[in-house]
């Protein structure tokens, strides 16, 4: 039986929940968090999505010395602060990253201006100072700026690179640099042939020749110079990682929502490669790196090359009152204060912090809340070992306020019309993302609309015309479909009209 011809062919559709930009953005900032980083470079920031994302404050500083709750706890004329410590080892881990440094390159000086914009201080409370530089060059100047930080990432970067580039790639971010961390991704050429049967030949798919000429392959985007499959892409990583004195794990992320009908999944893996490069400690690497960094003659190759530019440098300064709390029976009476003036007895933890009164009072301290409740008279704290501390209960004790009637036109208007307010759906299920999009040097799919949503930590907002105005709007992060584009579009792949980066 003869083979389908391409023009026979229709590509299988391929979903990701949450999107595929969304699932690399996440291994990121994992091990961000897991690792406890505080200064990063992303190289080939382009539009400057994920670095953003870095500069949206966290919502407390980190637990503070034991000294300033004993001081807290004696002033208040309470020495039995054993209990609330315990309480709160207790209560589930709630991470949040704490950067004071964060720098973007690229090498397009169009795409850097909406880096800058989305970098921009804004209006909420910060409680940790933060510095953020954004550059214009080319990966194959060193800036002596970068040298010692902490972790470089580099997403959906390497593919685009010419040999030239790519040849001192690792000898200048593994071997300059040195960063503690290397973060990688790159599309896997292997799982490309998840979009069609097996019975089809690879000329079928709709993509882009390799236009280097080396290869008959298919590539996602127009300026893929390669893409790697499973087995190239770890074979180059164990070598440079090697070459440069670091361990490095490989692996992948991105399965998609359907089931291959043929059981492909499993040999052809994941969507994006990533992985995650670790320096060895101690002396005898460090001279190895040294060592290797002259014999490769990297310096010399880019001491005459463009030195980079910095465009923008932004300081996003912390809260006035940062690490200056309040008496506990100040911070006592204002907490009491809210629950009387919202007539809720019991009220969360997060609740009362998102309070600027009470977390200010706190010193940006969630501990210095949960131990001012501990020690007040008319508080309790209810902890569970199964929640997070933001998710605990306070109990406001000997008051009872008459029951509340919440959204009452809204439930009326529900009464008249017969609907339930399980049956209306939620307000992100009333959402329904714009269409119209084009796409960017990267592949990466934006509204047309010239306030263009940008991405900030666990949000997307959507910009005024001062950067700083952002207001955020969680119901863009409900994407059911991914696609290869860092967009936050809701069709699917086949609808969306080209590879994406």
């Amino acid at each position: 039986m003869a083979r389908p011809s391409s023009g026979d062919v229709k590509e299988l559709t391929v979903t990701f929940q949450p999107p595929l930009y969304l699932e690399r953005r996440g291994w990121i900032f994992e091990i961000l968090r897991r690792e406890d980083v505080h200064t990063v470079l992303d190289v080939g920031c382009g539009e400057g999505e994920l670095i953003s994302c870095l500069c949206n404050p966290a919502p407390w500083l980190p637990p503070p010395p034991t000294s300033v709750l004993d001081s807290l706890a004696n002033c208040a004329g309470n020495t039995a602060d054993a209990c609330d410590n315990f309480h709160i080892a207790a209560a589930l881990p709630e991470v949040y990253l704490h950067p004071t440094k964060v720098i973007g390159l690229d090498i397009a000086p169009n795409d850097l201006k909406y880096a800058i914009e989305g970098t921009a201080p804004r209006n909420s409370i910060r409680w940790s100072p933060l510095e953020v530089n954004i550059w214009q060059g080319s990966l194959e100047s060193i800036n002596p700026e970068f040298i010692g930080i902490e972790c470089i990432v580099s997403t959906e970067v390497i593919e685009h690179l010419p040999d030239e580039t790519l040849r001192d790639f690792a000898p200048v971010l593994l071997g300059a640099y040195h960063p503690r961390l290397l973060l990688i991704t790159t599309p896997s050429y292997t799982f490309n042939t998840r979009f069609l049967p097996p019975d089809v030949p690879s000329s079928a798919r709709n993509g882009f020749p390799d236009p280097t000429g080396r290869t008959t392959r298919i590539f996602r985007h127009h300026d893929h110079k390669f893409e790697w499959t499973v087995e190239e892409f770890r074979q180059w990583c164990q070598i440079v990682a090697e070459d440069w004195g670091y361990d490095v794990d490989v692996s992948g992320v991105g399965k998609p929502v359907e089931k291959d009908e043929w059981g492909r999944d499993e040999e052809l893996g994941y969507a994006s490669q990533v992985a995650a490069f670790r320096r060895r400690e101690g002396q005898p690497h460090e001279e190895h790196r040294c060592a290797k960094l002259l014999a490769a003659s990297v310096l010399q190759r880019t001491e005459n090359r463009p030195k980079h530019k910095l465009l923008a440098t932004h300081q996003h300064i912390a809260h006035e009152r940062t690490h200056q709390p309040q008496a506990l029976d100040e911070i006592g009476i204002c907490v009491v204060d809210k629950m009387v003036y919202y007539q809720d007895t019991v009220m969360r933890v997060g609740e009362l912090w998102s309070e600027d009164a009470i977390s200010e009072q706190c010193g940006g301290w969630l501990d210095v809340l949960i131990k001012a409740v501990d020690v007040h008279p008319d508080l309790q704290l209810c902890s569970s070992h199964t929640k997070t501390l933001s998710n605990w209960e306070i109990v406001l004790k000997g008051r009872v306020f008459k029951e509340k009637v919440l959204w009452q036109e809204q439930t009326l208007d529900m009464q008249h019309n017969n609907n339930s307010p399980s049956s209306v759906g939620s307000f992100e299920e009333l959402v329904t993302p714009d269409d119209g999009d084009h796409k960017g040097f990267e592949g990466v799919i934006w509204h047309d609309d010239p306030l263009r949503k940008i991405t900030h930590g666990d949000e997307v907002t959507e910009p005024s015309l001062a950067p700083h105005d952002l207001v955020g709007n969680w119901d863009s992060w409900k994407s059911t479909t991914g696609g290869w584009d860092d967009s936050n579009a809701s069709d699917t792949f086949n609808s969306i009209g080209g590879w994406g980066s």
